[in-house]
Parts: structure tokens; C-alpha cells; sequence
């Protein structure tokens, strides 16, 4: 009998296969935007079993996955502290700072059960908003955010190496 794909939150147990589908996540759908320099560097600062391991330690934050069959398939992290520019009259936001499905599992409803999980957090936790940076090229993810009420409100940049992306700070109000 095939077991159900399970949210739960992330644990040490968790660090490589994190580490991992960050690493391939970002490759598949970023990966061409970027010199194998930049990327590989980008790669090294943010995905590795270290950053993932402090993040699982940092009590500022909290990490869901969804597993299937003991494989994780998907991730969120959030910040109980938006590190985002101020550019909202927020006086406790939340930060979405990554939400990865497997390349080959996405269109089947992860990141929704991801983002209904993120935002149960978020509210939960008495904030007022949750924010997030997104790539401004990418409209997938535009109207994914928009259907929870995310909308733009900034613009705003992410540096990837020595290169930099034009970026959408989005939020919605809690």
C-alpha cells in the first residue's frame, strides 16, 4: 500500500535531502539566467547542507516539507522576521524565503498545501503580513502568489554572484 504524501516539519534528519532539492529546485528553474561561476557561487552560499542545517536550528524560522514515501518532494521556509526591505507599515511581518517543489513533481498541488501551511503559521503567530521576493520574470509564480492575495509592492533586487535580478517584493495583509 502506497503511503500518502505527508506535511510535516523539516528535521536534521532532513539537511541533505533539503540541501539537495534546493540545489536542483533553483538549477532547473533558474540555472540558465546565470554563468556556471555565479550559479555554482549562489549555489555554495545558499543550498548547502551547512546554511540548511542553521536554518533548521535558527528559531526565527520554521521549515515544512512534504514527503513521499520517505523521499522530500517539496520545502517552505519562513522567517518569523521578514528581512525584506521596509517597504510596508508592517509592524510584525513574516518572510516567505523559499518554497521548492521537485522539478518533476510540479502542477500537482505542493506549493499550495506549502503556502496554505505558511500562511496557518503566519497568522498564527500574530503577523500582520507575509512577504516575499520573487523574480520579476516570472509570471508562473506572479499568479501563483496572487491567488493567496499576494500582490506587488515594490521592486527590489537579488544578487545571484556578481550578478542582479530585478525582483517583485510581494505581500498580503494578515
Amino acid at each position: 500500500m502506497a503511503q500518502a504524501m505527508t506535511l510535516r516539519l523539516a528535521t536534521p534528519a532532513d539537511t541533505e535531502a533539503l540541501s539537495d532539492l534546493g540545489r536542483r529546485a533553483f538549477t532547473a528553474k533558474f540555472g540558465d539566467l546565470y554563468s556556471a561561476e555565479n550559479l555554482a557561487k549562489f549555489l555554495d552560499d545558499t543550498h548547502t547542507p551547512a546554511k540548511v542545517a542553521a536554518q533548521l536550528a535558527d528559531p526565527g524560522m520554521r521549515v515544512a516539507v512534504i514527503e513521499d514515501s520517505g523521499a522530500v518532494i517539496a520545502f517552505c521556509k519562513i522567517a518569523f522576521a521578514s528581512t525584506l526591505p521596509r517597504h510596508s507599515d508592517a509592524r510584525a511581518p513574516f518572510e516567505l524565503k523559499q518554497l521548492y517543489t521537485d522539478p518533476d513533481r510540479l502542477g500537482r498541488g505542493l506549493g499550495a498545501r506549502l503556502m496554505d501551511w505558511a500562511l496557518d503559521q503566519a497568522r498564527h503567530a500574530g503577523a500582520d503580513e507575509l512577504q516575499l521576493s520573487v523574480y520579476s520574470d516570472n509570471p508562473d509564480a506572479h499568479r501563483f502568489y496572487a491567488r493567496y492575495g499576494l500582490a506587488k509592492i515594490a521592486d527590489i533586487t537579488f544578487t545571484v554572484g556578481d550578478h542582479v535580478d530585478p525582483e517583485f517584493m510581494m505581500a498580503v495583509k494578515l
